[in-house]
């Protein structure tokens, strides 16, 4: 039986524009329509790419942090892409590190008219690769639908695997959607260079998994929860649509997030999914533009993010077991245990068990630019923050980017 993208219920207390509510009918119901909602399941794989030799300080980083481990690294002419995995449900971590500093790109170039951007102008979040059943229909309807794909002579020299459809950066989030073909019971492959295991990204990985360990943290880390990205103001609605329209997801719900001039905005998989096989997508974004707060003295975190980073991944939120170990709750315990192997958070946890969860931001990664974020749940809860949360957490990687800023002002 195919599946009907409106039937899900609606979350949330933003209002939205009536071009939204009419062109997200519109649009749900074509793809619907089509088969395209039917033929494009879940997010398979997360792409980024970090500055040459940054790779595996990242891949130790990470792997302390998340349950990812590492699995082969594939060698092109001009870069290495070092493949991460969780396991077949969960989607892999593709990080690319370019060889040569110099080689100039268009993902470098959506980076260098950002102040902090520029300062590292090869480690951004590239977008995801979603799973699909014929390739060739999925990307045939798309380009009916005017979407644009890279072709695959560019796929050839941006040395990205050559079995993927590799859509053209959004406007909007400056983000690539990916497609690949394969059945559900096959392995991922990435048709990409020669695989070999890289030793000093091997030596940093089972570090970092001695660490886990030692700690017994492997046991309370699961999977990503959501990818959280930032954009302006003006583009909100039509970066979602934009998403919807790509993916097979459907729209869950907006909040309004007053305290911090901002809404948090939600997509999860009409698959029925859960997050660790296929993350939800948060949008966040101001709710007024930039050029107008120093008139109504509004706070406006997510917009100066946008205007220094570009628009772009935020943070992506692991999921943290719920649980007790030693009296203390697990998300607890994890960030002490991190914290006690040099990694800072914003805040302390917030939240509590009567509200539904806890959370808390890390500070932002020096070699991918992205916050961790962990999450604990209890019980029945069924959401991805309160309103009090997200508005401290708001807030609080607010005040870590305008020291950055300061910082990058300083150094020219």
């Amino acid at each position: 039986m195919s599946i009907k993208s409106l039937d899900f219920p609606r979350m949330g207390d933003k209002e939205n524009s009536p071009f939204f509510e009419e062109y997200l009918q519109r649009l749900l119901e074509e793809r619907d329509r089509v088969g395209l909602t039917d033929m494009i399941h879940q997010i398979e794989a997360l792409m980024l790419t970090v500055d040459p030799g940054a790779s595996a300080q990242y891949i130790g980083e990470i792997c302390l942090m998340t349950p990812y481990h590492y699995l082969v690294s594939l060698e092109s002419e001009s870069h290495w892409t070092h493949v991460l995995r969780i396991d077949m449900n969960s989607p892999d971590l593709l990080i690319r590190e370019v060889k040569d500093p110099g080689i100039r790109g268009i993902f470098r170039s959506l980076n260098e008219v950002y102040p902090i951007g520029a300062s590292k102008p090869n480690s951004r979040y590239m977008g995801e690769i979603l799973r699909v059943d014929n390739l060739h229909e999925v990307v045939a309807l798309q380009r009916e639908r005017e979407f644009r794909f890279f072709s695959q002579e560019e796929i050839r020299r941006l040395e990205m695997p050559g079995n993927l459809a590799v859509s053209k950066p959004s406007p909007y989030t400056h983000n690539i959607v990916c497609y690949m073909e394969r059945p559900e019971h096959e392995l991922r492959v990435y048709a990409l260079g020669i695989s070999s295991i890289r030793q000093d990204i091997q030596i940093s990985y089972l570090q970092a998994k001695e660490r886990q360990a030692a700690s017994g943290i492997d046991q309370m880390l699961m999977p990503i929860d959501h990818l959280a990205t930032r954009i302006y103001s003006q583009n909100r609605e039509v970066a979602i649509l934009e998403w919807l329209s790509w993916s097979s997801y459907y729209y869950w719900g907006s909040y309004d997030i007053k305290d911090q001039n901002s809404s948090t905005n939600v997509t999860k998989s009409t698959h029925g999914f859960e997050e660790a096989n296929s993350p939800a997508k948060v949008f966040t974004a101001n709710n007024t533009p930039y050029f107008v707060n120093h008139l109504e003295k509004l706070p406006s975190p997510t917009e100066t993010f946008v205007r220094n980073y570009g628009p772009r991944l935020h943070h992506l939120a692991i999921a943290v077991r719920d649980g007790y170990i030693n009296g203390q709750e697990n998300i607890d315990y994890v960030v002490d245990v991190i914290r006690q192997h040099g990694k800072e958070f914003l805040l302390d946890v917030i939240g509590s068990k009567e509200e539904g969860l806890k959370q808390i931001f890390s500070s932002a990664s020096e070699h991918s630019s992205l916050i961790v974020e962990y999450v604990q749940r209890f019980g029945e809860f069924d959401g991805f923050f309160t309103k009090q949360n997200v508005a401290e957490l708001t807030h609080a990687a607010g005040v870590e980017e305008e020291l950055l800023i300061l910082q990058a002002q300083n150094s020219v």
